[in-house]
C-alpha cells in the first residue's frame, strides 16, 4: 500500500469559510485523492498533517506550534516508509503580521524539502519523493479573515512561479493549484467545497501518474 503524507494549512485541513467546522473527509481534496486512487485500483493511504495557520519557516506571535519546519522530520519519520510527500504552503506567510515575498516563501518551502530528506528514517526505508503544489493565489480578503490577511494579496504576487523555480532547483515535482482553481469566493484565501473537489481530482491524476 503507498502511504502519501499531506503537510499543509487550513486550505487543506478543510476549514469551511467563514466557520470554524470542517469538512467531512470525502469533501476535502487529500479525502478525494485517497478515495478516487482506490477507485482507480490504487491501494493508498493518505496521511493528513494539515495544521490550521501553519506557515512554512515562521513562528505566528499569538498562535504557538505554526512553524511548519519544526517537527517535520519526526513527522516523517512517524510515518514511513512512505510513497509520496506532498507540501501545500505558503498561504499564512502573508498574513498581515509578517512582510514577506513570494521568494522568501518559496525559500522556506525549501527548507521543508530540506528537512524531510534528512529525517532519521529506518535503514532500509526510501527517502520519499515529494510533490510541491503552490496554492491558489490569494484574493482580497472578505469577512471574518479581512484584518488576518490585510494586504496578503499583494504580498503574494508571483508566489506559484517562485515556488516552481525552487521545486526545479531542489528537484521535485510540482503543481500549480492555481491552474485548475482559485480561492474561495467567500472569504478569498481558503477553499470552497467545489473548489476541493476539483482540486482533487487533479492531484489524484498528478499523484496517480507519479505513484505509477
Amino acid at each position: 500500500m503507498h502511504q502519501i503524507f499531506v503537510y499543509a494549512d487550513s486550505l487543506s485541513w478543510g476549514i469551511i469559510p467563514e466557520t470554524r467546522r470542517r469538512f467531512n473527509f470525502d469533501q476535502r481534496w487529500p479525502g478525494i485523492v485517497e478515495l478516487q486512487l482506490r477507485k482507480n485500483g490504487i491501494e493508498a493511504r493518505v496521511i493528513e498533517d494539515c495544521l490550521n495557520g501553519r506557515r512554512t519557516v515562521w513562528d505566528d506571535p499569538y498562535t504557538p506550534g505554526r512553524n511548519g519546519l519544526e517537527g517535520i522530520e519526526q513527522r516523517v519519520e512517524i510515518n514511513s516508509p512512505l510513497s509520496l510527500v506532498v507540501v501545500m504552503l505558503g498561504t499564512n506567510d502573508f498574513q498581515s503580521m509578517h512582510a514577506h515575498n513570494a521568494w522568501q516563501s518559496a525559500q522556506g518551502i525549501s527548507a521543508i524539502v530540506q528537512a524531510v530528506r534528512r529525517a532519521p528514517i529506518e535503514p532500509g526505508m526510501p527517502v520519499p519523493p515529494i510533490l510541491i503544489v503552490s496554492p491558489p493565489p490569494i484574493q482580497k480578503a472578505k469577512g471574518k479573515i479581512t484584518p488576518k490577511f490585510e494586504g496578503a494579496e499583494t504580498k503574494a504576487a508571483g508566489l506559484a512561479e517562485a515556488i516552481k523555480q525552487m521545486a526545479e532547483e531542489n528537484s521535485c515535482h510540482f503543481f500549480d493549484a492555481g491552474s485548475v482553481t482559485s480561492t474561495s469566493r467567500v472569504d478569498g484565501v481558503h477553499l470552497d467545497e467545489d473548489q476541493h473537489a476539483v482540486l482533487g481530482r487533479a492531484l489524484t491524476e498528478e499523484i496517480g501518474r507519479l505513484l505509477s
